[in-house]
Order: structure tokens, then C-alpha cells, then sequence
């Protein structure tokens, strides 16, 4: 006992203990032969619970005691949960001694009182933390700004079941230091993917963590404070109201178009689904003009503020199903019954990816289904994956998976795979990585959640089912063009074709971004192309009025 504590320290202990209220039990997963760091942590907790008959402490072997492990969702030590009338999903790896002692004490008073201490604004907050969120806060003992977010992460952890708070000790686990490129102390983790520097204030944190997990409900708080500061001037849409502009599309071509038609001073609606479109989906973008490096979200955020802070009305979650044209001016229908008109149309609605068309697949889109490695790689770790598709997409899904799943099937109904070289050979190396070359899909398998792949070999024409739990679409992207295909011409890829002020051959209608024929997909060019759109729209309102 005196290797860690003095009868001073002891005393103060049993003070502190005095206030607790209800029970804790704490719950140690070590592993045998024990680490010295875990025999460390074994003594810390021994005399915390001796000094406390309302603290319990029971041991767990990793290995022995497995299913123990996982179902409190164990997987290294030292390890310990902090247990109150149920469990809150408050995790310590390492040794908690240093600074983080102190998170401990806390941890144990706040879960014995069953109170977060969060005022009702930051738990309006917090409630709209709607999916099963982890959050690591990677930290070193002799920090002594770690425990703060610390606090942080665990109290969160404790006021919405939704939210698992690990407390992981850098040094103990350089493995994980590697792979979330741990330059500093507090990094805070959210799913194992994107990270938050610092310490940082409960409603700062939250407001973080909410932008990558709930982006729907980050933005609406987003609006309110930007409202509140006179950042933002957007307005509802009026089907009754006759615009200058109708903008279709909420992607970088769209938000360009809006930026420069608004700051002709003409009266533009914008009606989109999601903000960014599909660089969204980036995690990294390297190639935007002045920023050697920025996030899909962030670049998407970037262009969304800058485009409200002129006058604009604005439709979000808006799907476009017909454009058609009157004497003189245009109908927008949307999927919901709503109907708004403009004198003039910019198109941007992009691409959408493409799908099989085989049984299951429409069932399963969202249940073990997905599109997007760099979002939803972390939601698959040490799970059966398949990758379709045999290209650039296919490869950097496979290589964003290989930190995660436990099996990646790339499956490509060609003999060849199309991607660079370096690439496929980046991903063969890792023995966790199978090919199936000239292999069709020929349906999708499972109840309520996928379960399998059903595969037939071009070759030898052998079907066999594969077990997987995830399967990503990685089979290219197509136009969504056909809410214009009675109005445009298009062309044999569906795409708009457009003229170099990108008018089509429609009077008063553009088209700029990847729904067009411009043979370039990039960001920059898209954004290009939608600032061409809204002057050439702008000039062909003068000259029509």
C-alpha cells in the first residue's frame, strides 16, 4: 500500500469516499502474466476499494474471462470500468495514476450521485447524439490539461446511452498513437476515425462531436447562432413566390452558382439535399487551391456559409423529381408535392452512385450495404467485408478497411483490376485482403441485417455464398439527370451537355458540375463552372427582362 499511497494521501481519500452516495463497482480486465503496468493498476484499485465499503472491485482475466470482455466491450488492458446502478459506459486504459487519478475520483463520486452536472442547453445538445458514438481521449499521465476533457468525454458518456468515453493512455498503447497520429495531448477519437485537439469547454466538445455524428442537427444549431449573429441571411421557400433563379443541387458547383448569382443581387431559391454533395465523402481533399489540405465536411461548411451570407432563400433535404418549362419561366416539382418557380434555372444536381440491381441489394442499403469506406470503415472492425468494383474507388476503400475489418473480398467482375498499380499493391500485401477477378454479384443474403454474398465465377460458372457483414458499392457514379430528361437533351452517358457559359439548349436553363458533359469531375472544376453558370445566368436575366 505504501508503494503508491502515504497515510496522508489515505486520509484524503476516505474524506472524498464520505460523499458517496450509492454504490461503485469497478471492474478490472487484466491478462495473465500480468503486465507491469497492469499489476500497477491491480494495487491502485485494491486500496481504493478498501478504503470505501460502498466501492466493490472485481477482476477479469482478457482471455479466460471473454465473454465478459466483449460484453463490456473490452478488448486490451489495463483495463477498468467504472460501474454505477448500470453502466454508463465510462472505460479507463492504462494506469490511471498522474493527473488522471483525479478523473478516477471523479468518475467514482459522479457515478455513485448519478449526476452529470450538464446545464439543460448542453443537453439539448448531447440528446441529438442520435447513433452509437466512442469517443477516446488519448492522453499522457503527467498532462495536466487531460483531464478535462476527460471529464468531459465521461460526462457525456454518462447523460446519453448512446456514448462510450475511453480514457486511453498513450504510452501504454503506442499502436493506437500510430494510427490516429497522435501528435499531442488531449486528442479526443470519435470512432476511431476523426479527432479533436485540445481540452476543450462541455458545449465546445459537443458541438465538435455533433458536426461528424450528427450533420443534420449540427448544421440547424449552426443556422441558429449564425441567425443570432447576423451571419446568415436565408430565407423560407415560397412556392407562391416567383425567383429570379432556381439553383438545383447543394454541391460545390451549386454554392459557387448561388455565390455569384447572389451577389448580382438576383432573387435565388436554392433547393438541395445534402450540403457538399459528394465530397462529403472525402475525408481529405489535397488538390483545393490555397489549402494544402482540407476535409470534405469542412471544404462543404466553407462553401455553405460563405453562400448564406447573402440574401438567398434556401430548401434543404429537397429532392428534385421534374423541371419543366412554362411560357416564361420555369417549374420545379419535388418529391413531397412542392412546386417552386424560376425565370431562370442552374442545374447542378451531380452524381449519384450507381447500384447492382440484384436481389437484396435495395433491402440491405443501410443494413450492412454502404458507399462510403472513409465515413463508415470504423462502424466494421474485425467484421467480414466485400469491396465491389475494381478500380481506384475499390482500392481506397479497401486500403481506408484495413485498419478495421478482419476480411476484405474485392470482387470485380472483369479479369483485370483498373487501379493504379501502387495502390493494388499497397493492399495485396495485407494477407487480410482476398481477390475474386471475374466474379459477378448475383445477389445479397440475410434476414433483417446482411449476412452473405452470393457469387458466381465467369469462369467456371461455381456459385458459392460468402459470409460478410459489410459490403461497399464501389462500381462508379452516374448522372441524376432524370428530372430533365423530358426538358434537355442528353447525352449517351446522360449527362448535360452544355456550351461554354454552360447554357444548354434550353433557353434560360444552365447546368454546371458532374451532371454535365465537362469531361473533369474535380471540385475546382465543378465550382468553376457553377461561377460561369451564375454570371451567364445573370447576364441572360438583362438581357430577357
Amino acid at each position: 500500500m505504501s508503494e503508491l499511497f502515504n497515510e496522508e494521501i489515505l486520509e484524503q481519500l476516505k474524506e472524498i469516499f464520505v460523499q458517496l452516495s450509492g454504490k461503485v463497482e469497478l471492474l478490472y480486465f487484466t491478462q495473465e502474466p500480468a503486465c507491469d503496468s497492469c499489476r500497477t493498476q491491480q494495487l491502485l484499485l485494491e486500496v481504493i476499494a478498501e478504503n470505501s465499503d460502498k466501492i466493490t472491485l472485481t477482476q477479469y482475466d482478457l482471455i479466460k474471462d471473454a465473454d465478459k470482455a466483449r460484453g463490456y466491450g473490452i478488448h486490451k488492458v489495463p483495463a477498468t470500468a467504472v460501474i454505477g446502478q448500470q453502466d454508463f459506459g465510462i472505460r479507463f486504459y492504462g494506469v490511471t495514476g498522474g493527473y488522471e487519478f483525479n478523473s478516477l475520483l471523479e468518475d467514482i463520486l459522479m457515478v455513485s450521485s448519478g449526476e452529470h452536472d450538464l446545464d439543460p442547453g448542453t443537453m439539448a445538445l448531447v440528446e441529438k447524439i442520435n447513433r452509437p458514438t466512442h469517443l477516446e481521449v488519448m492522453v499522457t499521465l503527467t498532462c495536466p490539461y487531460c483531464p478535462k476533457m476527460v471529464r468531459v468525454v465521461h460526462q457525456l458518456a454518462m447523460a446519453n446511452p448512446m456514448i462510450r468515453g475511453d480514457m486511453v493512455d498513450a504510452s501504454e498503447f503506442p499502436q493506437l498513437v500510430q494510427r490516429y497520429q497522435v501528435g499531442g495531448v488531449p486528442r479526443t477519437v470519435i470512432d476511431e476515425g476523426v479527432g479533436i485537439e485540445g481540452a476543450l469547454p462541455v458545449s465546445q466538445a459537443v458541438v465538435e462531436i455533433l458536426k461528424h455524428v450528427n450533420p443534420g442537427a449540427y448544421r440547424e444549431f449552426d443556422d441558429q447562432m449564425r441567425d443570432y449573429r447576423g451571419e446568415r441571411h436565408v430565407s423560407k421557400a415560397d412556392s407562391e413566390h416567383l425567383y429570379d433563379i432556381l439553383v438545383i443541387g447543394a454541391g460545390p458547383a451549386a454554392m459557387t452558382a448561388t455565390i455569384y448569382a447572389s451577389r448580382k443581387a438576383r432573387d435565388v431559391l436554392v433547393l438541395g439535399k445534402d450540403i457538399g454533395g459528394q465530397m462529403v465523402n472525402t475525408a481529405s481533399i489535397e488538390n483545393w487551391p490555397g489549402m494544402s489540405e482540407v476535409g470534405g465536411q469542412e471544404l462543404a461548411e466553407l462553401f455553405r456559409t460563405h453562400a448564406e451570407r447573402y440574401p438567398l432563400a434556401e430548401q434543404m433535404n429537397a429532392v428534385v423529381t421534374r423541371i419543366a418549362k412554362q411560357a416564361d419561366y420555369f417549374i420545379a416539382s419535388c418529391d413531397d408535392g412542392s412546386e417552386y418557380k424560376g425565370r431562370a434555372v442552374i442545374y447542378c444536381a451531380g452524381k449519384r452512385y450507381r447500384q447492382l440491381g440484384v436481389p437484396g441489394e435495395k433491402r440491405f442499403i443501410g443494413r450492412g450495404i454502404a458507399f462510403c469506406a472513409t465515413c463508415d470503415a470504423p462502424l466494421y472492425m474485425r467484421k467480414r467485408v466485400a469491396i465491389v468494383g475494381g478500380g481506384n474507388s475499390a482500392f481506397t476503400a479497401a486500403r481506408d478497411l484495413l485498419n478495421y475489418a478482419a476480411e476484405i473480398h474485392i470482387i470485380n467482375v472483369t479479369p483485370d483490376f483498373q487501379a493504379d498499380p501502387v495502390l493494388i499493391e499497397q493492399v495485396t500485401a495485407n494477407s487480410k485482403v482476398s481477390l475474386h477477378p471475374s466474379t459477378h454479384v448475383w445477389g445479397f443474403l440475410g434476414d433483417k441485417q446482411l449476412t452473405g454474398i452470393r457469387l458466381e465465377s465467369e469462369v467456371s460458372q461455381h456459385r458459392q455464398d460468402l459470409a460478410i457483414e459489410g459490403a461497399f458499392l464501389e462500381i462508379g457514379l452516374e448522372p441524376n439527370t432524370q428530372p430533365v430528361a423530358d426538358l434537355v437533351t442528353l447525352n449517351e452517358q446522360y449527362e448535360v451537355p452544355v456550351n461554354r457559359d454552360q447554357s444548354t439548349d434550353v433557353a434560360g436553363f444552365f447546368a454546371a458540375g458532374d451532371c454535365t458533359d465537362e469531361q473533369d469531375k474535380q471540385i475546382v472544376i465543378a465550382a468553376g463552372a457553377g461561377a460561369k453558370a451564375g454570371l451567364a445566368t445573370d447576364r441572360y436575366l438583362a438581357d430577357t427582362k
